[in-house]
């Protein structure tokens, strides 16, 4: 079920972010094509237009970007905090079910737009005459990675890609917490959902639990080799992000199992 349910999220929300990265590398491919011109040309029309094509190219990386979040929060507010809700809790599937159903879906939304964020930024400034040195740029890092760290290099990859997923879903699920505490009330909810998500931002910070972590790894660099101080400290990173992921998560989960009010 939860695949049918990621399925129908990823066909809901592609209405909407499939046209921004489409838009946002065509955006790319024609100032990079501006940029060419530009260098060869002193006509006025065409610097206008070039210049006009960096804006919209600068807009809509930050439309995509923007817009990831606002799809993920109206998703979530649609589907589970509106009279769309009775339907939704009313399917052969759990609130965890509908929870990760949204956690994973904008937590792919999120990767997806950085990776097109930082592709449309290569190709903006693309040059034929970079492949050759691009290539040989990777054959030399991957030569020295396999060299020098060996079978740390595939654990980093790890860990960078276990760290990117954790920081999506935590973010995901400090906004649904918000709101899942703010519309359990009966007025107010979109003010009392702003005022919940800086409460948890205030409580994160006052708690500390990522300087607790850093601190800790810190402590162990003189126990530790160089590596396996490194790999330490991002395993209590990441012990971090799932303390942190953990508590919005059954604070979410209780608020939609024990007091869900429905608009």
């Amino acid at each position: 079920m939860l695949g049918k349910l990621m399925k129908y999220e990823f066909r809901a929300t592609g209405h909407v972010m499939l046209p921004l990265l489409a838009f946002l590398l065509v955006s790319a491919v024609g100032v990079n094509i501006s940029v060419r011109l530009m260098e060869n040309s002193e006509q006025g029309f065409i610097n206008f237009f070039g210049g006009l094509l960096m804006v919209l190219f600068v807009l809509a990386i930050f439309a995509l970007t923007i817009m990831s979040v606002v799809v993920m929060v109206q998703r979530f507010y649609k589907n589970l905090l509106t009279d769309e809700g009775y339907l939704m809790f009313t399917l052969p599937v759990s609130v965890h079910g509908l929870m990760w159903s949204k956690i994973l879906v904008s937590a792919v939304w999120f990767v997806v737009t950085f990776a097109a964020d930082m592709l449309a930024g290569f190709i903006s400034i693309f040059k034929v005459e970079m492949i050759n040195g691009l290539g040989q740029s990777f054959k030399n890092i991957f030569s020295d990675i396999s060299a020098q760290y060996a079978l740390n290099g595939a654990a980093f990859a790890v860990e960078f890609i276990i760290i990117v997923f954790l920081a999506c879903a935590g973010m995901c699920l400090l906004f649904y917490a918000s709101m899942s505490v703010g519309f359990s009330f009966p007025r107010n909810k979109w003010l009392l959902s702003v005022v919940f998500f800086f409460v948890f931002q205030i409580a994160m910070q006052f708690l500390g639990l990522g300087g607790i972590f850093t601190w800790a790894s810190v402590g162990s660099v003189n126990q530790l080799s160089v590596l396996g101080a490194i790999h330490s400290s991002i395993w209590l990173l990441i012990a971090g992000e799932l303390v942190l992921c953990a508590i919005f998560y059954v604070i979410t989960w209780l608020m939609l199992k024990k007091r869900l009010n429905l608009e």
